[in-house]
């Protein structure tokens, strides 16, 4: 699992991601084991990697069930892998590390 990670988060920083962050989840109430999020540096840029992540990864063995993509945010479903490409303005608008961070906490007590 940590090499597919590693993978996913070095053709991020190859292609110029920014702030890339991993969620480990495998012992959360959640419904996938890892969550990547990455900043794009806009829509372009995040097409661009969706391409990348999908000529890499499918060589590699990974299954791509959904990609949903919108001009400030994408979420590729690996099935127990979820990445997040977010314009800095919506990573910064929903801060989905706030809550994943909180299921963290709420585990550890």
């Amino acid at each position: 699992m940590q090499e597919r990670i590693n993978n996913i988060v070095q053709i991020l920083d190859d292609k110029k991601a920014d702030l890339i962050e991993t969620f480990d989840m495998q012992d959360k109430d959640y419904f996938v084991k890892f969550v990547v999020i990455a900043t794009t540096m806009g829509e372009r840029h995040a097409l661009s990697l969706i391409d990348d992540l999908k000529t890499n990864l499918k060589s590699k063995g990974e299954k791509f069930l959904n990609i949903e993509s919108s001009e400030e945010w994408t979420v590729l479903d690996l099935g127990d892998i979820l990445i997040h490409l977010m314009s800095e303005t919506y990573r910064a608008k929903y801060n989905i590390e706030e809550f994943l961070k909180s299921l963290n906490k709420e585990n550890q007590n």
